[in-house]
């Protein structure tokens, strides 16, 4: 009997975990269906999530949303337009007679840092604190130390006594033990902070540049300037079991990171302390949905007029699950499991049809978002190289404009992009001042004939080095070993080997890449580039002398120098958007067109598939947090679901029969024998 019974409880186990994998598929817990919960994939995790020193996409999606800054973007209008958020207006800005640029902010009154554990260091036994002018000095005194090392360092030099703090600091903890064993913000209220940054009270802050740099008002809707509570910074320090301040963020965001595991999700929940949440009657730019909604948004299905002046946020969690690969990713989206995501070039012509949407996708209620990111992505070539950079002289400009004549972006962008991307004439991309339509490069008009002709000028005919008599030799050097990147650099090797030239692939780690370019061990590579504002001169800088990646560590990774261009750049930057900046930027766009540092590619263009219960998602184009603006209509994502993951039970069916069949006869053997 005992046999029976194991028998039957088998069976009924074996039946109940069938029925349990047969109902869904769902990843999610089936008591969030109905929650507002957008759902995303990252790949790989955030190095650091430290705002003086987060400086990538990956890291900005929760940087972005857990810190709040004192400008922010209009999230609709195009141009980019500055609007106030931790401030309460756009700033005073007064030119002083002697150049300098003062900029005056005064901040909301009642703003809080988000609950945290790092608050008991102080006395008063809370978990919060209002946020001070203190803290955005906390701030940009971190900006300056060579201890925290933060890559845009160079970007907020012109601050007055900048460099200065950074080099004083240093020599202190050098020479000053005592000093160096401080707490981080005794050292900085020791030294008086930075010059340049003045706390005038609580609740103002002046900001001083040696010099007039309007561009310095984008750099304040960054993360890199928000407002940081020493507290944190001094509590999770990595030690007795705390995590480190790299991988815990507190800020006054919208959201806060409640889950943050690298290798499978993270988590941004609701802040209850968002100034946004706890004073709607403020009404403030950054906290309530915009009133000026186009027709033409609303025709595209990126904004629903219904919510104009509402108060945000509408999500009450943004979760983020691990994907490696990019086609269970997409094969998730499809089945509703993301919300929105990319569309993957396996799968490019059964979502696409010409430029629009499939019918299959369209019947699913999917939308298509098509923008094209301020961004730029180019072959450089190292100008502090004897053979192809200024020391070569007019043979080595004639090689790098022949090398530029045989590169066919548009084939390059239908073979490896499917056709995404729009063909770089200059630096500067579309929808940014200074971008023009109609010009067109001389040298990025495919024409191997001229190319030909150059070579000979060069002193190249056919690609032979007269010095050897064979190939001219060049490396291309790269940090991604994939095959598929081996493609995409093989492309460009076979159009250089039209007119002669034996390039080599010199493929390696991205670390070791990356050191090659720092100490320009390098010849030519590719590169990219993202705004950190939309400004032409985000773009225009990465070509200036200063900025230089052997000498200086700054992302003119090209090394390129020329005292022209410098001169024209050191007008331009600093100017407002007028027909003179016009005229200095067309200047250096000729001179770059001549010189060729670049072999310009291409802007990037994204193609966002997304799900009709995804509400207000215009993209931004830029690497900019839209979360707070966004909604869920949770109930038709759950219909959907449902709709298209019904399990597939008939096997299910056939493996209860055959348990049946096979059982039946045992049960059968031991009810005789029990006779």
């Amino acid at each position: 009997m005992n046999a029976t019974r194991r028998w039957c409880g088998l069976l009924a186990t074996s039946v109940a975990c069938l029925l349990v994998a047969a109902c869904s598929n769902n990843p999610y817990p089936s008591e969030e269906q109905n929650e507002k919960i957008q759902y995303a994939a990252f790949s790989e995790a955030p190095r650091t999530l430290d705002p003086a020193t987060a400086y990538t996409t990956s890291a900005h999606v929760i940087t972005a949303n857990v810190y709040d800054t004192l400008l922010e973007y209009h999230y609709l209008n195009r141009p980019y337009e500055l609007i106030p958020g931790l401030a309460e207006a756009l700033p005073e800005v007064e030119q002083l007679l002697d150049g300098r640029t003062v900029f005056t902010f005064r901040l909301r009154d009642g703003i809080m840092f988000q609950r945290d554990a790092s608050f008991s260091l102080n006395d008063n036994d809370t978990d919060s604190r209002k946020v001070t002018a203190h803290d955005f000095a906390f701030q940009f005194a971190r900006l300056a130390d060579p201890a925290v090392n933060s890559p845009v360092f160079e970007n907020f030099a012109s601050i007055t006594g900048f460099r200065a703090f950074r080099d004083l600091i240093s020599e202190r903890r050098q020479a000053d033990e005592a000093f160096a064993a401080l707490r981080i913000d005794q050292q900085y209220e020791a030294l008086g902070g930075v010059p340049g940054i003045i706390v005038l009270n609580e609740l103002e802050l002046e900001i001083v540049l040696d010099q007039q740099d309007l561009q310095m008002l984008y750099w304040f809707a960054i993360p890199f300037t928000t407002p940081v509570p020493w507290e944190a910074v001094v509590y999770w320090d990595g030690e007795e079991g705390r995590e480190r301040f790299a991988d815990h963020p507190v800020g006054t965001g919208p959201y806060t990171l409640s889950v943050y595991d690298k290798q499978f999700r993270y988590v941004l929940e609701r802040n209850p302390m968002w100034y946004g949440a706890m004073y709607p009657e403020w009404q403030a730019p950054g906290a309530v949905f915009p009133t000026d909604i186009t027709q033409e948004d609303v025709e595209a299905r990126r904004v629903n007029p219904e919510y104009a002046g509402r108060a945000l946020p509408f999500l009450d969690r943004i979760e983020y699950r691990r994907e490696r690969e990019s086609i269970p990713h997409f094969n998730k989206l499809l089945q509703g499991y993301y919300d929105s995501g990319g569309v993957i070039n396996e799968s490019f012509d059964a979502v696409i049809d010409g430029d629009r949407l499939s019918p299959a996708m369209v019947e699913m209620g999917m939308a298509l978002d098509q923008v094209v990111s301020p961004s730029v992505f180019y072959i450089g070539f190292n100008m502090d190289d004897p053979t192809i950079g200024r020391t070569a002289g007019e043979p080595g400009r004639l090689l790098r404009q022949a090398m530029s004549l045989v590169v066919d972006v548009e084939q390059y962008l239908e073979i490896f992009s499917n056709g995404r991307g729009v063909p770089a004439q200059s630096p500067i991309p579309p929808g940014l001042f200074g971008y023009d339509d109609a010009y067109s490069n001389t040298f990025r008009q495919v024409d191997i004939d001229r190319a030909k002709d150059l070579m000979v000028q060069a002193g190249f005919p056919g690609g032979t080095d007269p010095a050897t008599n064979e190939p001219l030799k060049l490396t291309f050097d790269t940090g991604n070993t994939t095959a598929q990147a081996q493609l995409r650099y093989k492309y460009f090797v076979t159009a250089w080997r039209r007119l002669g030239i034996d390039v080599e692939i010199a493929a390696t780690t991205y670390n070791k890449f990356q050191e090659k370019v720092r100490t320009g061990a390098y010849q030519i590579f590719q590169w990219g580039w993202v705004a950190d504002y939309p400004d032409p001169e985000n773009f225009l800088f990465l070509l200036e002398s200063g900025s230089a990646r052997s000498a200086t560590g700054g992302p003119n990774t090209a090394n390129f120098s020329n005292p022209d261009y410098d001169a024209l750049f050191a007008q331009m930057s600093d100017r407002p958007s007028d027909d003179e900046r016009l005229r200095l930027i067309n200047e250096m766009i000729a001179l770059l067109e001549r010189e060729r540092p670049w072999i310009e590619l291409y802007h990037l263009e994204d193609y966002i598939l997304r799900h009709e219960w995804v509400l207000n998602a215009k993209p931004m184009g830029l690497s900019y947090p839209v979360y707070k603006y966004r909604d869920i209509d949770a109930e038709l994502r759950s219909e959907s679901r449902e709709t298209w993951n019904q399990p597939v039970r008939w096997p299910l069916y056939a493996i209860i029969l055959l348990m049946v069949a096979a059982t039946v006869p045992a049960i059968r053997t031991l009810y005789r024998e029990r006779q």
